[in-house]
């Protein structure tokens, strides 16, 4: 794990999907991940960004949301992967070895989530590293629900890597 400004270049950086408002808009944790992905590829540290969220139902699309930010921030969508099935961050680390081939990357997140995403992916073969941002602690009550929630989430990441659950298919994709 590194500071934004330290961080290794690496072909692609992960940003792991959050709160998407009901106007189609990222939340401050969301759009404070996506702000830092889009610093470290203006500086040249990443040369794509994939966006893994949730997009179960047509009327809530994390992924959507997402690449529509990092566009209007100046993201050429060329340089945009878009996963629309990255329902929890054990999916995210799967589909992007099993469906992305990705063997490498940097995973953007909040600091307190940051651990548990890069061990995921590092469990799963990928060589993972990350960036954590702060800036949300700014938001103390939901700063600290989302560092307990973590907790909790540790224990239901231990059974996916043990059990190596199969991430929910998505049509028109090829599965592992």
């Amino acid at each position: 794990m590194y500071a934004e400004s330290d961080v290794p270049q690496a072909r692609v950086a992960l940003v792991l999907g959050a709160q998407v408002k009901p106007d189609g808009t990222p939340s401050a944790f969301l759009a404070a991940r996506l702000d830092l992905a889009k610093r470290l590829y203006d500086a040249g540290r990443v040369e794509m960004i994939m966006v893994s969220g949730d997009h179960k139902a047509p009327e809530y699309d994390e992924p959507a949301a997402m690449r529509d930010y990092l566009i209007t921030a100046g993201v050429p969508a060329a340089k945009l992967i878009v996963d629309p099935g990255g329902y929890d961050t054990y999916e995210s680390c799967v589909r992007a070895k099993q469906i992305f081939d990705l063997a490498e990357l940097t995973i953007v997140t909040q600091s307190y989530h940051l651990v548990r995403a890069v061990a995921t992916c590092r469990a799963l073969g990928i060589e993972a590293m990350g960036v954590g941002d702060g800036s949300a602690r700014r938001y103390p009550v939901s700063w600290w629900r989302g560092t307990v929630r973590d907790q909790f989430a540790f224990v239901k990441t231990v059974v996916d890597l043990i059990t190596l659950r199969e991430p929910l298919p998505i049509e028109g994709q090829r599965a592992s």
